[in-house]
């Protein structure tokens, strides 16, 4: 079976009160990285330094180099401001408990 010319791939950049999604169809053997700058996701955007970013295919952590499949869902990672088990055990100690948001 011959492999597509093209797939169809969405990136998607989530934020603390938005999530911004693009649909894509660029040309087979296209890696993540490459995938991500053809969004434009990232254009304009000086708060995000892209030597920090990571990558994920469907919530998996991948490499930039990783290569594409049709149907794959990118997700943009940004770098958290705190670990979560450090936030839960600060706020283990101070009474509190942590919810999601």
């Amino acid at each position: 079976m011959d492999e597509p010319a093209t797939i169809e791939v969405q990136v998607v950049l989530a934020e603390e009160s938005s999530q911004s999604r693009v649909d894509l169809d660029l040309p087979a053997g296209t890696t993540a990285w490459q995938a991500v700058e053809a969004s434009g996701l990232l254009a304009g955007r000086i708060d995000l330094d892209p030597a920090r970013l990571a990558v994920a295919i469907f919530g998996t952590l991948v490499g930039r180099g990783q290569l594409l499949e049709n149907g794959d869902r990118l997700e943009i990672l940004r770098p958290l401001h705190e670990d979560p088990k450090t936030r839960r055990r600060r706020a283990a100690r101070e009474g509190r408990s942590v919810g999601r948001r």
